[in-house]
Parts: structure tokens; sequence; C-alpha cells
């Protein structure tokens, strides 16, 4: 296997966070489609068939409306938030990482549910999320949600799934006999921190840790302390999926924090891969689509998103990538998905996942924390061996 160090993506450190936000208003009324739509997604979030043919939930979108839909996937939540700084967008599906930057930022708008008919059909849970919520106004409509599972390779633990997160932070003999040593991969972006915290909260509870994006000073510095364990251990910083399937498959990796998307591809190739909840419990994702403050096709992405939210695409989308769906009707009669799909992907796991959100200096938990354009800053350092 070669063995090497290697952040996928740049880091920068323009990226900011406020802690208020004003509301602009929403729009009024719909009117006419402009004819195209472009949207900042993950990978696999916005298919039109040409990975596979039965996954296409833009085709007949596009057929219907008469706009056109055009896809910039990012790969990370950073990546997001610069983009829609950036402009020329007119959606975004950002995680809870982002979505609140961008709140704050004052790059997406308010949305007017009631021209949204299917909103009513979106799980509870998740219509007045924090992330996608601030004092009463709704900033999008929420996609998909699901867990960041701990992808292994089978043959290297002998069928036996993993029962701990040590694998991939600790250096450790694997159940093959051979050491995790440049065989484990680590997420490409400054959340990661909060997978070491999160870890921390279970093998040193004297740290205190109540909220792994809720830090102190002392918990912040232990968290990075077990990542600068983690990169003696690391063969890649990953951050593309596609690149991540094929270091399993071709680079000796066998252990990694991943999505249900990486999974299932692999598994659909018939590779010796499968995912665990380890015992410290998991992080997650519970993604919004955002409209642009300056979009310039605003009706056609209202359009998107009611069309985002009809049983078949969440069924559809979430089957694709693994995922939950934001509607729970989906659950029911979709094909891809099955009957037992959303129980599969950890329908019944909500509450036992600790979602993506920006790290703030005042947190609800201990009044101080570290802010994210720490983690950011010092995440790039613990990547270049700082």
């Amino acid at each position: 296997m070669k063995r090497f160090l290697h952040s996928c993506t740049a880091l920068t450190l323009s990226l900011s966070f406020a802690t208020a936000a004003v509301a602009q208003e929403p729009l009024k009324e719909l009117g006419a489609g402009e004819g195209e739509v472009s949207i900042v997604a993950w990978a696999g979030y916005i298919e039109r068939g040409e990975t596979d043919k039965n996954y296409d939930w833009v085709t007949d979108f596009e057929k219907k409306t008469g706009c056109k839909v055009s896809v910039k996937t990012a790969a990370t939540s950073d990546e997001m938030v610069a983009l829609m700084n950036e402009g020329g967008f007119d959606l975004v599906t950002a995680s809870g990482d982002a979505s609140r930057r961008l709140i704050a930022g004052k790059r997406v708008q308010p949305i007017n549910t009631d021209l949204i008919p299917s909103w009513k059909t979106v799980d509870e849970r998740l219509q007045s999320a924090p992330w996608n919520t601030v004092n009463g106004v709704h900033y999008g409509t929420p996609y998909l949600w699901g867990p960041n599972v701990l992808m292994y390779n089978t043959e290297a633990f002998k069928g036996e799934a993993p029962k701990s997160w040590n694998v991939v932070f600790e250096e450790t003999t694997l159940p093959d006999g051979k050491s995790n040593k440049g065989r484990v991969q680590a997420y490409d972006g400054p959340i990661h921190v909060a997978d070491a915290a999160n870890y921390l909260m279970h093998h040193k509870p004297e740290l205190g840790i109540k909220d792994p994006y809720e830090l102190n000073e002392e918990q912040y510095k232990a968290a990075l302390d077990l990542l600068r364990v983690q990169r003696t251990l690391v063969g890649r910083y990953w951050h593309d999926a596609m690149i991540q399937i094929d270091d399993f498959k071709n680079e000796g990796v066998v252990a990694s924090g991943s999505w249900p998307f990486q999974v299932n591809l692999l598994k659909a190739e018939k590779q010796p891969i499968a995912s665990t909840f380890p015992e410290e419990g998991v992080t997650g994702w519970s993604d919004t689509t955002m409209l642009h403050a300056e979009s310039e096709h605003p009706n056609c992405a209202y359009m998107w998103m009611e069309h985002s939210l009809s049983p078949k695409v969440q069924g559809d989308a979430a089957a694709w990538f693994g995922a939950v769906p934001s509607v729970p009707t989906a659950c029911k009669g979709n094909a891809l998905l099955t009957d037992e799909g959303c129980t599969t992907n950890g329908f019944d796991n909500f509450e036992k996942i600790r979602f993506w959100k920006t790290p703030v200096s005042k947190c609800e938990s201990q009044g101080e924390c570290v802010p994210y354009h720490r983690w950011v800053s010092d995440y790039i350092g613990v990547i270049g061996g700082r």
C-alpha cells in the first residue's frame, strides 16, 4: 500500500461565524420559472441517472417545470460556505456545521413555507431544528439525514464488527494480526475535532465533555492531542467519497469514519465492506436545502424544494445515499428504499446521533467554548504535523 499523508482539501482561515442573524423578508408568492436552477450539493444528492438509471430525480423535474438543473458538488461544509459566499448559486444542501454560518452571514434567506405545500409532511423533529431555524424563522427545507458510521473491511476484522472507534484513533493490532498504522483514514475537515471529542466523552469522562461541539480549552486540547496521535496512523485524510471508495478497494485502507453512501456503493460491488455504530456513538448530519440570499432563480428554486420533498424523491435519494428521508411517508412503498430501508439507515437512532453544528464561543453547556475559527486553524496544524 502507498503510505502517504495527504490532505485532500485546502482549508481556509477566512471562514467566520456570527451568533446573530437578522431575517430578511421571504418570498411572498411564486411566479413563472426562470428556466434554470443551480445547486451546491453533496456527492450523490442530485442524481439524474448517469451513474445508475434507476436513480434519477432530476429529469422529470426538468420536464415538468422547464427549470434546467445544474449541480456543483462540494466535498466539505467549508467548501459549501465558500461557494455560497462567492455567489452565483440558487440552493445549497447544507449540513448543520454550515447552515448556521450561512444564516448568520446572510448568505441564505428565509423561506415561505406556505409556498411549499409538502412542508407539512416533513418530520416534526426537523421542521424547527436548531440548525435550520432561528427565532422561529425557517431557512430552508430539510432534505436527508444520517450518521457518520465506522466503515471497515470485513476480512481485516475477521467478520466481527469493531466495537470502538479506537481502531482509527489509537495504534492497535487488528484481528488480521497487523497494525492499523497506515491503514486507516480520517475526515478532511475541522468538524472532525468533534469525532475526537465524542470518543473522549466515553473514554475520559473526567474531562466533563457534555457536547462534542462545545469544548473548553482543556477539553479542546485533549481532542487535539488525540488527533495528533491519529495523524501517525492515517494514510489519507479523505473528503472525496469516490477517492475513499478507491482507497478501500485498491490502497489497503481497512477502517475509517464514512457515510453510508460509500458503504452502499462498495457493498454493491461485492467488496468485503460493512459499517457499524461503535460503543461511543456517532456524529452525524442533517442537511437542509437553503435558498441563496441573492438567488437569480427563486421560482425554480422553490419548485425544486417542493419537488425534493415528494415521497418518491425522498425515498430514492435516501436509498441511493444510505440516508434517512426527512419525509416519513417516504419510508413505505418505495421499491428502491424498501419498507425496511429507513430502519436500516437509522430512522430510530435520531436521538443517538450528535448532529454536526458550528462551534461558537458562547455555548450552552458551559458558557465559554473554543470557536470554529480555532478548529479550522488548529486542524490544519494537526494535518501538517503541528
